[in-house]
């Protein structure tokens, strides 16, 4: 017999006497509003930009659609009288004009919680400030591999929601999720994890409060038999075990867990049981490399314990050697490896790129938009690791002000450089690397004073490199 998604079907059923708002033309809402438009529903579209700053694509969808639409500066204030809205992960659920509509009886939601809601399968959900995309990516393959239909989605693969139709009881649906995403939500996944959290986001957010809030969604409604993966050396993620209704499950590279998953002292990854420490997999047979990967690859074994053999999953583990733009061996040239990190967005995962390098003289290029974070505490590891830093974009002088206090509390000196230009920044790299020496793209900043995003940025250095 066929299987029938009987959420979905209530759901779409109900389309057609609802006013619907979709707030933001992004990634996720332009498969939503040609779902949309295949139910015949009624539909208004909001977005921030005026209508020439739209692609000549989603104009003509507009104009085909016949939706009404509302553009540019104030749009919002015509969010009146409407029973479904959903928003774009962009667009914060605080918004006054959002507040009043949802008070007023209005539905807010997103495409990724609806999602959720209807999903006929497991639910894995993966949030953190770092390490999320390389867990999902991982997470992902070992289910994959392991014979299971896999869809995955969130902030990356594809909108899923609109191919829920699709989508089996026996299959799984992994998601990366931002806070973005999750603030606002009144669900959680089925398996969820949390890889740290440290600040981040801060121009957008209230406060760090209401970011680490929007990060405890992912499984703040979780039932009893909800599982819970969570980094026990990350304060705040530890603290969280004791607000859980579910099964909890550890990791770390710090502590002798009693249970849980850990990278021990000499460098094997064990899965630990009542105190009882079984060997998984030495990190010297890993293509990934750097002790956050290692916290990754513990977080994926919890995410899939259960679901598939851990002898399966060693072998997908060892053969995994990375997303785009994280700690990416771009090329070797004349004895110089060239590493993109673009994917680097905040402090700390400036710090754990460096920390990937321990027997490495490495050049550091360093620095783009400011996302109003500290920091203080890269300015150490710049200090200890870093022959020459080369630093570029908004946040450089932030840098160079931490790094000069840190280097005249250590009373030493470091070659430090201001670039106006990333080609520049690349150019001198190029002149100042010497055979055995690293360089290392791993910006601790956001791309969006010189890029369209992290992708861009990061294609544009690997682009660079390859003409060298």
């Amino acid at each position: 017999m066929e299987y029938k998604n009987e959420k979905l079907e209530y759901f779409e059923n109900n389309l057609k006497s609802q006013k619907i708002a979709v707030i933001g033309l992004g990634v996720s809402n332009i498969p939503l509003i040609e779902y949309l438009y295949k139910k015949h529903a009624d539909v208004t579209v909001f977005d921030d930009r005026e209508e020439e700053k739209l692609n000549q694509d989603i104009r003509e969808k507009l104009q085909k659609y016949g939706f009404k639409y509302f553009l540019g500066n104030g749009n919002l204030k015509n969010l009146k009288g409407f029973d479904l809205i959903f928003r774009s992960p962009s667009c914060m659920p605080t918004k006054p004009e959002l507040v009043e509509e949802k008070n007023r009886g209005a539905i807010v939601t997103t495409e990724i919680e609806q999602l959720i809601k209807m999903a006929p399968c497991k639910v894995i959900g993966i949030t953190g400030s770092d390490g999320k995309t390389t867990t999902t990516t991982l997470t992902y393959q070992i289910l994959k591999d392991a014979g299971y239909t896999v869809h995955l989605g969130g902030n990356i693969g594809i909108p899923l929601f609109t191919k829920l139709n699709e989508i089996k009881p026996d299959d799984i649906i992994v998601l990366e999720l931002s806070s973005f995403q999750l603030m606002g939500m009144d669900i959680s996944p089925e398996i969820s994890a949390i890889t740290n959290i440290t600040p981040n986001h801060l121009n957008i957010h209230k406060d760090y409060q209401e970011y680490i809030d929007a990060k405890k969604n992912i499984f703040k409604y979780q039932s009893k038999n909800g599982i819970l993966v969570l980094n026990a050396d990350n304060d705040i993620t530890n603290s969280c075990k004791d607000e859980a209704y579910g099964k909890v499950i550890m990791f770390s590279s710090k502590q002798k867990l009693e249970n849980g998953f850990i990278v021990d002292a000499d460098g094997i990854i064990k899965e630990c049981e009542d105190g009882i420490r079984r060997h998984i997999v030495d990190t010297k047979d890993l293509k990934l490399k750097g002790l956050h990967n290692f916290q990754n690859i513990c977080t994926a074994l919890a995410l899939t314990k259960g679901l598939v053999d851990t002898d399966k999953a060693v072998e997908t583990i060892k053969e995994f050697s990375g997303v785009h733009h994280r700690l990416e061996l771009v090329r070797i040239i004349d004895g110089v490896e060239w590493y993109n990190d673009s994917a680097s967005t905040t402090p700390t995962r400036g710090i754990s790129a460096l920390n990937a390098f321990n027997n490495k003289d490495i050049v550091l290029i360093a620095g783009g938009a400011d996302k109003n974070l500290d920091y203080t505490p890269i300015a150490k590891p710049i200090v200890e690791k870093v022959k020459c830093l080369i630093l570029i974009g908004q946040t450089a002088n932030k840098i160079y002000e931490v790094v000069k206090k840190e280097l005249e509390k250590q009373d030493k000196h470091l070659d430090i450089h201001m670039c106006e230009t990333f080609k520049q920044s690349l150019e001198l790299a190029k002149r100042v690397a010497e055979p055995g020496q690293v360089v290392l793209f791993s910006p601790a900043s956001t791309s969006f004073d010189m890029f369209k995003d992290m992708y861009d940025r990061g294609d544009k250095f690997k682009e660079e490199v390859m003409k060298f």
